[in-house]
This record gives structure tokens, sequence and C-alpha cells, in this order.
């Protein structure tokens, strides 16, 4: 997963559980759409009302998310029309979408309370969601896990990415409520910046070594590192003899980033590389390999659509 080859048959890369995830979620339109419908939107009209989003855009990301697996476009009994449900596959981004609020909550939210306040109906319990090791239920940082090749490891074909256009529209993301995930997004929200974390994770922090793996151009790299350093994930640190020579090391913030990352790989494991996850965990406080799951902060059991409530600090608009 860290990097790109150059063959006879063009480039590769390695394998990449979060990169399919990524590619689903971090269209704006996209997330806005999945994130009211964890919200309780079924109906095209509702979606379009709420997001004041042009029709044909709303029944081109409709269909593309049904497409991936995401919806069914399905009728309900004693009610018009046929609406939107998650599949089992799209409820299972919740974990996604809770781990990039824990990130939001924590990280920029300034001097304002958490936008939602969660209640975990099961223990009746205010509380904020935490990502943690299934073996022993403790939170996990980039300094307790150790990653290791899995079953699914090696190379296959590069994926096309945009050269410029960023893919999540920070004012789009923002729309209808103040919103935490959208915040989070905001930063890793094109497929160059979450690109250019990944390596960045696996331990590639200069300039020429980041360009020559994901054979990005330089104005792009430029101005991805730039954003990244204006948002506070990386510091930019000198090195080496002479002017002009930098690496980009991780802040405490950008360190934080790694946990919606592996949610993201752990989604993507499941759903897209079932039996050949390309990378294996292992929390080295419990010396056990895990699967990240986002839990109840004050009952540890893993947190689902259904059996949460919210009330909004906010006043809803609508476009």
């Amino acid at each position: 997963m860290d990097g790109e080859v150059q063959t006879k048959q063009g480039p590769m890369e390695r394998n990449c559980s979060v990169r399919g995830t990524v590619e689903i979620v971090l269209d704006s339109w996209s997330f806005l759409i999945i994130r009211e419908a964890f919200f309780g939107i079924r109906k095209f009209d509702r979606f379009q009302e709420r997001l004041g989003i042009p029709r044909q855009t709303l029944a081109a990301r409709l269909s593309a998310l049904i497409e991936n697996g995401i919806f069914v476009l399905s009728r309900k009994e004693g009610e018009p029309g046929r609406q939107y449900f998650f599949t089992e596959r799209g409820k299972d981004l919740f974990q996604t979408m809770l781990a990039l609020m824990e990130f939001g909550d924590i990280w920029l939210r300034g001097e304002d309370e958490p936008p939602l306040q969660m209640r975990h109906l099961s223990c009746g319990h205010e509380m904020h969601p935490v990502t943690v090791c299934s073996e022993c239920l403790q939170p996990v940082s980039t300094g307790t896990v150790h990653f290791r090749d899995g079953p699914g490891a090696g190379f296959g074909p590069a994926s096309v990415r945009p050269r410029t256009r960023r893919s999540s529209d920070p004012k789009v993301l923002q729309r209808v409520r103040p919103c935490s995930v959208a915040r989070s997004l905001a930063i890793i929200g094109d497929k160059w910046s979450f690109l250019v974390l990944r390596e960045a994770y696996f331990g590639v922090r200069r300039y020429d070594e980041m360009r020559e793996k994901l054979g990005i151009a330089s104005n792009v790299l430029a101005d991805r590192l730039a954003r990244l350093v204006e948002a506070g994930i990386f510091d930019k640190v000198p090195y080496g003899p002479g002017a002009g020579r930098s690496e980009y090391r991780f802040t405490e913030m950008g360190r934080a980033l790694y946990k919606p990352m592996i949610v993201m790989m752990a989604w993507g494991d499941r759903w897209l590389n079932p039996g050949a996850a390309p990378l294996r965990l292992r929390h080295r406080d419990c010396g056990q390999d895990f699967v990240p799951l986002v839990v109840c902060s004050d009952c540890r059991v893993p947190l689902m659509a259904n059996e949460t409530d919210y009330s909004p600090r906010y006043v809803l608009a609508v476009p």
C-alpha cells in the first residue's frame, strides 16, 4: 500500500483497501447524501429539498451509490413511491462516519461544542465515539499500531486520479448543518491529499520521494502539502545541509487522523477485499492482531446507526 512502481504494462500501485472507501465517500455530494440518509432521509424529493442539489446531479450520485452497493431502491409497505435504503454494506459506513466525527469533534470545533450530542440507546448514556482495538477495546494511535503485509498484499494497476481538481468542496460539505465529519473531509477531501497522507503514515516525509512514489505533478503535490501544513496536519521541518530542503512531519493533530484512516481501511477490507486484506494491524498494547472498531465511550459496544440517537446543537438550515 505504500507506493507505485512502473512496469511495461504501465504504473502499478500497491493494493490498498482505503482507496476504494475514499472513492465512495470523498465526493462532496455523495457524502452529503449518505450523511442525510443516516439522518433518516429516504426519498429522492426529500434529498433534493434538503440539500438543494440539482436533480440531475442527485440522480447520478444515487445511481452510483446503488451501483457501489451502498443503497438499494425499494418500496416500503404502506408508503407511496420507491425509497433509498442502506444495504448492509452501506450501514457499515456508519463506523467511518463516526471515526471522522471523533476526529472533527476533538480537533476542528474550535471553542464550540460538538455539533451533535449522541446517545447510545443500548446502554442509555450520552456518549461520544471512540476508535479502539477489537481485542482489548482500548484506544489506538499511530504509536501503538504495527502493520505488516496481509494476504492481499501486492501491486495492481494504478487508479486514474484527477490531477488538480479537489473532489470535496468545503463549501458544499458544510451545507444544511454544522458537521464534524464534513470538517474532517474538508482536510482529506480529495484523492491526492488522502494519498499524500497515506504515504506519510508509511514514513515518506520528503517532497522528492513523495512525488516519485505517487507519480504526482509537482504543482499538485506542492499545493496539497501546503494545504496540509496550513490545516495543522504537517509541520514543515528543515533537514540536511544548505537551505531550501524540508520534510513533512505529522503534528499531534495529523497523527490523530490515523484513526479514521484505518477505520476506512477496515471497511474496504470487509467489503472490497474480503479474505484478502492488503495489511494486517497489530496492537502493541495487547499484542493481538485487531480490527479497528468505533465504540460507545461509556459501554465500549460497537456503534450502529439504529442503536444511536442524537440531539443537534444547531438550527437546521435548508438551501
